[in-house]
C-alpha cells in the first residue's frame, strides 16, 4: 500500500497528470448518464470538438499570455469585430478572401500588440488594458456593423437590397473532412495548438515568455528583451482572436458584432482547468488542451441529459470551481 501511494505521489507531480483527473472524472460522468448511448456515438464526440474549436483557438492564445503572468480579457470582443470585418471584406465590399483575411489577421495582431505595448511600456495592469480594449473593440464592432448582423444580403449603392453568393472561405471552414468525420475548423484548432507549442517547446521566445512570468526583474536583469517578450505575447494572443473570429462568422455565415462574448471566460477556464498557473512561469499548450476536453465534455454531457442552459451554466461553474480546488490539492499531496 505504501509503495502504490508512493508511485501515485511521484505520477501526479507532473501537471499533465494532474489535468487528467478532472478530465477522467468528467468522461465517467458522461459514460454513466449517457442519455440512452448518445455519448458513445462518434457524432457526439465530433460535435463536442466543433463547438469548442473557437473558444479553444482562443484559450492557445490566452495560454502565452496567462504564461507571462498576464491576462486578455479582449479576446471575446476580438472574435467579434474580426468576425464583423472578415463578413464586410467578403461580402459587402466584395475583396478577394484572402485580402480579407490577411486584413482581418493584421487587425487581430495590432490590437494584442497594443495591449502589449500597453503592458509592457507604461507598466500599466494587463486586467485594465486588455478590459479597456474589450470595451472599445465591441464598440467598434457595432459602430462597423451599424448595430445589426453583416450578411450576404445588404443595401446597394443605390439604395437597393443585393445579395450576393456566401464566401468559398466560410464555406471551406464550415465543412467536415477524413471520411465526413471532423470539421476543418477542429483542424484550425489543432493547428493553432502545434504553433503554439513550438512556440513555447522549441524557441527561444517560449524560453523568453517563462522567464517573463516567473520573475519580471530577475528576468530583465538576466538580458531577456522583457518588453518585446510581453508585445509577442499579446500580438500573438490577438492573431489568433482573429483567426477565431474568421472561424465563427464561417460558421455563422455573417457577422454578428454580438458574437464572442463571454468567450474570453471559457478560454480563461480551460487554461486554469488544464492547470497553467495564473502566476505565471508554469503550463503549457498540452494542459490547455486537455482542459479544453475537460470542459467541453462537461457541457456536452450536460446537454445530452437535456439539463436547460441556466443550469448547465451554473453547474459548469460549480464544477469549475470543485475540480481547479481538488487539482490544486492532488498538487500539495505530490508536493
Amino acid at each position: 500500500m505504501t509503495t502504490l501511494r508512493w508511485r501515485a505521489a511521484r505520477l501526479l507531480e507532473h501537471s499533465a497528470a494532474r489535468a487528467l483527473v478532472p478530465l477522467l472524472c468528467v468522461l465517467l460522468l458522461g459514460a454513466l448518464f449517457h442519455a440512452d448511448g448518445a455519448f458513445f456515438d462518434w457524432q457526439a464526440h465530433r460535435s463536442m470538438l466543433r463547438e469548442i474549436s473557437v473558444v479553444g483557438i482562443l484559450a492557445c492564445g490566452m495560454t502565452l499570455v496567462i504564461v507571462t503572468a498576464g491576462i486578455d480579457l479582449s479576446v471575446g470582443s476580438l472574435v467579434g469585430l474580426c468576425a464583423v470585418c472578415v463578413a464586410l471584406f467578403t461580402m459587402p465590399l466584395g475583396l478577394p478572401d484572402g485580402v480579407g483575411v490577411l486584413a482581418v489577421l493584421a487587425l487581430g495582431a495590432a490590437a494584442g500588440a497594443t495591449c502589449g505595448a500597453l503592458v509592457a511600456y507604461p507598466r500599466l495592469q494587463p486586467f485594465i488594458v486588455t478590459l479597456a480594449m474589450m470595451v472599445f473593440a465591441r464598440g467598434l464592432a457595432k459602430w462597423l456593423a451599424g448595430g445589426q448582423k453583416v450578411t450576404r444580403s445588404f443595401r446597394g449603392p443605390d439604395g437597393d437590397f443585393v445579395t450576393v453568393p456566401s464566401p468559398r472561405l466560410f464555406e471551406a471552414i464550415d465543412t467536415r473532412v477524413l471520411g465526413d468525420n471532423v470539421s476543418v475548423v477542429t483542424l484550425i484548432f489543432l493547428g493553432c495548438a502545434f504553433g503554439c507549442w513550438l512556440v513555447l517547446s522549441r524557441m527561444r521566445i517560449g524560453r523568453y515568455l517563462y522567464a517573463v512570468g516567473g520573475n519580471f526583474e530577475a528576468a530583465r536583469l538576466s538580458g531577456v528583451p522583457v518588453r518585446s517578450t510581453l508585445v509577442f505575447a499579446y500580438a500573438l494572443c490577438g492573431l489568433l482572436a482573429a483567426v477565431a473570429g474568421i472561424c465563427q462568422a464561417a460558421q455563422e455565415t455573417h457577422g454578428d458584432p454580438e458574437t464572442g462574448m463571454g468567450y474570453e471566460l471559457d478560454a480563461i477556464a480551460m487554461v486554469v482547468l488544464g492547470g497553467t498557473s495564473l502566476a505565471g512561469g508554469r503550463g503549457g499548450v498540452g494542459l490547455t488542451l486537455i482542459g479544453a476536453l475537460t470542459l467541453g465534455y462537461l457541457q456536452k454531457t450536460l446537454s445530452l441529459n437535456a439539463y436547460s442552459t441556466e443550469a448547465r451554466l451554473m453547474l459548469t461553474g460549480a464544477i469549475l470551481i470543485a475540480a481547479v480546488l481538488f487539482q490544486r490539492r492532488l498538487a500539495r499531496r505530490a508536493a
